[in-house]
């Protein structure tokens, strides 16, 4: 409890950023307002798209390169969830791959990690979407996707010009970018990220499996879960794993709560703009408290046109399936931690082989007798 109350309280580092957050608002409303009155989904998928691009502070120095690689990456991912829904097999290969380079973007620190989560949660986005609105294939979506990204980015930019600076910053050289990511990845323990590496790609490769056979609406209640909840232990405990699915669940049924009690897109998005905005002001720096805060944003941006609310057995039943699959493949991951640290343990105390052990001192040599 004293460790979640100091996460709490370390929610967020500086001052909030109002700017950013009337960017985010901005960027999310307008698509959403045309959403709201033509009752069209692609306006759905270009308010993502803004909030997607969003997360970045465009006054930093990497924010207007990041806000791209976002923009960019995000609708390529959304448009392969889509291509990939129809098909088990593709499904299955590329959320694979994308449970990899999450993992793999995790290794370089929790930046890039945020930045692997926002492509993750893109795909699930798309593959979950597919067959609900009347888009005709990935690259509709990505194309609508992009537009709201383009949105925000010119925002960002006249954000840039009310402070003084340049539209586009002086960036870095690439090498030395290359030399301090090395530099983070080596600190980190080789067997630990593939195990993790391991579990991050049977986990996101078996939920993108189990929505595409079970043919459930909604699937990326199911892929949002698993995502959330499978990362990074440097320790060999479970138990934070077993919170993460509580919370998950838990989570879902405050979700499923609030959208009842909502219940008509309007009321949704009025209630969901200034949550966007706040959350934008305030975001979080931990990993952690980013995923949980983001993801909720997200999934209300998917469900802000829903009018099933009073149906809600098909997101719980996708939330407990994920959960279920996150602690499965979270438990293998422990035992695997737990056999190599054994391993580690005994080859420590194994003694020596007789060639490599020291030798021992030669005996002196015999005394002469002497002569009388």
């Amino acid at each position: 409890m004293r460790k979640l109350l100091k996460q709490w309280l370390h929610w967020h580092a500086g001052p909030p950023a109002w700017g950013p957050a009337l960017i985010a608002g901005i960027g999310c409303g307008g698509p959403l307002l045309l959403g709201l009155f033509s009752a069209h989904i692609g306006f759905i998928w270009a308010a993502t798209g803004a909030f997607q691009a969003a997360l970045t502070n465009p006054l930093h120095r990497f924010g207007m390169l990041r806000m791209l690689l976002l923009t960019a990456l995000g609708a390529c991912s959304t448009g392969l969830g889509f291509w990939a829904a129809s098909h088990a097999l593709l499904s299955l290969l590329i959320f694979a791959a994308y449970g990899f380079l999450l993992a793999w973007l995790q290794r370089f620190g929790s930046e890039l990690g945020k930045l692997g989560v926002g492509l993750a949660v893109c795909v699930c986005l798309g593959q979950g979407q597919a067959g609900i609105g009347a888009l005709p294939n990935g690259l509709a979506i990505g194309a609508l996707f992009a537009i709201g990204g383009l949105w925000v980015m010119l925002l960002a930019f006249a954000l840039r010009g009310l402070h003084g600076l340049r539209m586009w910053p002086h960036l870095p050289r690439l090498r030395g970018l290359i030399r301090v990511l090395r530099r983070h990845a080596k600190r980190l323990p080789r067997h630990l990220w593939l195990i993790h590496a391991l579990a991050c790609t049977l986990a996101t490769a078996l939920a993108g499996l189990a929505v595409n056979l079970s043919g459930m609406p909604r699937g990326y209640w199911l892929t949002l879960t698993v995502v959330t909840t499978i990362q990074m232990e440097l320790n060999s405990s479970l138990e934070r794993a077993v919170h993460r699915c509580l919370g998950s669940l838990l989570g879902a049924v405050i979700l499923i709560l609030f959208g009842h009690w909502l219940e008509t897109p309007g009321w949704m998005v009025a209630c969901m703009l200034p949550l966007i905005v706040l959350s934008r002001a305030f975001i979080a720096q931990h990993y952690g408290l980013f995923v949980l805060q983001t993801t909720v944003c997200f999934v209300l941006l998917a469900e802000s046109l829903a009018r099933d609310w009073h149906l809600p057995e098909v997101r719980l039943y996708n939330t407990l399936l994920g959960a279920v699959l996150a602690l499965m493949v979270s438990t293998l991951a422990h035992q695997a931690r737990k056999r190599w640290a054994r391993r580690s343990r005994a080859a420590a105390r194994a003694p020596l082989p007789a060639d490599e052990a020291e030798p021992l001192a030669e005996p002196p040599p015999p005394e002469t007798p002497r002569a009388d």
